[in-house]
């Protein structure tokens, strides 16, 4: 009973074309969604039947840096690797995070620094952690 009542409120309040006028901010966006996926689509079916097709067997075969590919194309890399990208990643996060504070931080204060110090100790536990887990040594 309660909800019927605020929504006859809130339709009296809006009027009846408050309805329409949200609907209709919402189908200018989905036709130009619509006119978006038509242009992609059209640019990509001509751009096929436009380009030249002659398939040749050196077309399919893998290409690295200019250098003939030497046996399988596939293999598998090391895990440090992948573990060094990450904390390239985490390291790169940080700086992003600290050029807007230090721009800001006569606004924020002691409160400001003493988050940036503990958020910068936490990283710097992790770099530790890393260095005594022999992440960081290439070879």
């Amino acid at each position: 009973m309660q909800f019927s009542v605020v929504l006859a409120a809130s339709t009296a309040a809006s009027g009846p074309s408050g309805s329409s006028d949200f609907l209709r901010q919402y189908l200018t966006v989905a036709i130009f969604m619509g006119a978006a996926v038509v242009m992609v689509g059209a640019m990509l079916g001509l751009g096929r039947l436009l380009r030249p097709t002659r398939p040749q067997a050196q077309k399919y075969i893998a290409y690295e840096s200019g250098v003939d590919p030497v046996g399988m194309g596939w293999s598998q890399s090391q895990i440090r690797y992948y573990v060094f990208a990450l904390l390239f990643v985490m390291f790169d996060v940080e700086a992003v995070f600290i050029f807007p504070w230090a721009t800001r931080l006569e606004a924020m204060g002691s409160y400001g620094l003493v988050e940036m110090l503990v958020f910068i100790v936490i990283l710097v536990l992790g770099l530790v952690y890393a260095w005594r887990k022999g992440v960081l040594r290439w070879v």
